[in-house]
């Protein structure tokens, strides 16, 4: 296999992104990550890295390369995530990185190879001085699902000063993101023929009422609940299902909602939210029935804006005569997983969120390069050989 040369970010992107990586839990018969982690940890072998491969998921490992250390400076944990989502629907060669008009195209181009390649070869650039502290690369599996990789990584008791998530982020600091929260409402009518009004009790209507009374709260109550960095707090329904038939009564009826949380809230806390709805509407028909269902929960994010790792960041901006924009991140990410375990993690990469999973998915090369220089340049002041750290 035609090795990379040391620090070249570039190429590492085009070989990340020419290897199928999806995620089999999102796309049946999807290969996973192991090729990917595979080729990965075979360059940073060769770089120069100490190199583990360990299983998150049966088949499925996260790759955990380590350098530097060893005279007591700052550790510095780069994370982000190899999998993908699926290739229906796009508008050019998902697994071809080809490069046109300075854009490098292919699924996980911006989402997020292209970052995992600016943190490796940085590291492996900022080595070539010496590090007093130690970097650690963590290339993990489903992020785009459950978080398993991240997860199984703070288990192990993987631990650091800081760490920057290499999500894309047009070279934004990101040190901020909202969670979420999902559950399942079913409101219970009772079938009837449609010509039985006596008998029959309508439950998607029930659920127009139960959707009503939500989006009442939503606009009185989260959208005044604000963040400086993220916006306001919000909810909606993203799936309704119910009835079976135009002259039946429905005697059921589901709806999927997701509330986007802020720091500061629990995602635990919107099962409560909608109990109050309910309630509210029971108040006002009496035989109202509902059952809630809850589901998947991650926390927001929210490392403050002069903590150490921004600070650093910032400066190395500016150092490379780059605009330095502190801003909030829309989507959720493995940072918050980070933060929670004891290691503020902010985001920070190349490439634009708005890419993520769409049919035209690429990185600009420019980005990618300065990614890695940026990213040079925090290591060699968190973590270099003098142990001094811009911002400490």
């Amino acid at each position: 296999m035609t090795s990379i040369s040391r620090g070249d970010a570039l190429a590492l992107t085009r070989a990340l992104v020419a290897i199928d990586s999806r995620n089999p839990t999102l796309v049946p018969g999807g290969p996973g990550e192991r090729a990917a982690a595979v080729r990965l940890s075979e360059v940073l072998a060769d770089w120069g890295f100490q190199v583990d491969l360990l299983e998150a998921l049966p088949g499925r490992p996260n790759v955990v390369a380590r350098i530097g250390g060893g005279r007591g400076g700052r550790s510095l944990l780069l994370n982000g995530h190899l999998d993908t989502v699926g290739v229906e629907g796009m508008t050019h060669a998902p697994f071809d990185p080809a490069i046109r008009d300075g854009r490098l195209y292919g699924r996980g181009s911006s989402d997020m190879k292209g970052g995992i390649a600016a943190m490796c070869a940085a590291a492996c650039r900022a080595a070539e001085d010496g590090l007093g502290g130690e970097v650690i690369i963590a290339a993990v599996i489903d992020e785009e699902f459950e978080s398993h990789g991240t997860r199984h990584l703070v288990a192990s008791g993987v631990t650091a000063h800081a760490a920057i998530v290499t999500e894309p982020t047009r070279l934004a600091i990101a040190p901020a993101h909202r969670g979420f929260a999902w559950l399942d409402v079913t409101v219970t009518g009772r079938a009837a023929h449609g010509s039985r009004y006596d008998l029959g009790v309508d439950a998607i209507t029930g659920m127009a009422h139960l959707l009503a009374g939500l989006d009442e709260y939503h606009r009185d109550t989260l959208v005044p609940r604000t963040h400086p960095l993220l916006g306001h707090a919000s909810l909606h329904a993203g799936v309704i299902a119910g009835g079976s038939g135009i002259s039946t009564y429905p005697d059921h009826c589901t709806v999927s909602l997701e509330r986007r949380t802020l720091p500061g809230e629990q995602g635990a806390a919107f099962a409560r939210e909608v109990e109050a709805a309910i309630a509210r509407v029971r108040k006002r028909f009496p035989n109202f029935a509902a059952t809630i269902t809850r589901g998947l929960t991650q926390e927001p994010n929210d490392v403050p804006a002069d903590h150490p790792i921004v600070v650093a960041l910032a400066r190395a901006l500016e150092a490379e005569g780059a605009p330095a924009p502190v801003e909030g991140l829309s989507c959720w990410t493995d940072a918050a997983l980070l933060s929670a375990a004891g290691i503020p993690a902010v985001c920070f990469g190349p490439g634009d969120i708005a890419l993520a999973h769409a049919a035209e998915e690429y990185v600009p090369v420019d980005e990618v390069a300065r990614a890695t220089s940026v990213l040079t340049e925090v290591i060699r002041a968190w973590s270099g050989p003098e142990g001094t750290a811009w911002g400490s």
